[in-house]
């Protein structure tokens, strides 16, 4: 069965089970996916980016500051991952809207002419601090303070929860948009 969604953007807080959710897309779609997340973007950053003023900042409390040099970068990636997909592939973003409305424009502006569906993954603040602090991985704070944050304002195609569904579970629902978009 072929789909014409070419792009799956999941936008979710910090912990809340995007990456989970990808991998069992690429597991349950009938094409092959490429996933590509805004965490590799930030481990393949020079280090100095990584934390400094111009970079992208963790502070304690889990607030992140996000600096022109780090934004210039991302814009490359995000045009990137729209040529990726105009040479053919279908991609699935995992992705972190720390500036709302500006984050889904700045997507849409990359994204420009393809089909993509737009997926909002939801979970508890209490769930995903606690897989936060499991993880063992992630500054403490930013699970609880992305958690509604990363939402405001957006309207999406489909929306999931993990507070109470596994990963494969929101991948079915997701997949169920893909094929009948």
């Amino acid at each position: 069965m072929s789909t014409s969604v070419q792009v799956i953007v999941l936008n979710g807080g910090s912990s809340s089970g995007k990456s989970g959710i990808a991998r069992c897309l690429q597991a349950v779609l009938p094409e092959a996916w490429l996933a590509i997340g805004v965490d590799t973007l930030i481990d393949v950053m020079p280090p100095r980016l990584q934390l400094g003023a111009e970079g992208i900042g963790f502070a304690d409390g889990g607030e992140i500051t996000v600096g022109a040099e780090f934004r210039l970068l991302e814009d490359a990636w995000m045009e990137g991952v729209a040529a990726m997909v105009r040479a053919g592939a279908r991609v699935i973003v995992d992705d972190v809207f720390l500036g709302g409305i500006e984050s889904l424009q700045r997507w849409e502006k990359a994204l420009g002419g393809l089909d993509v569906l737009w997926v909002g993954v939801r979970c508890n603040a209490a769930v995903a601090a606690g897989r936060e602090l499991a993880r063992g991985d992630r500054v403490s704070g930013m699970a609880a303070v992305q958690a509604e944050l990363v939402h405001r304002g957006m309207d999406y195609d489909v929306e999931v929860d993990t507070t109470r569904a596994e990963a494969i579970e929101c991948a079915e629902v997701i997949a169920e948009r893909v094929k009948i978009a």
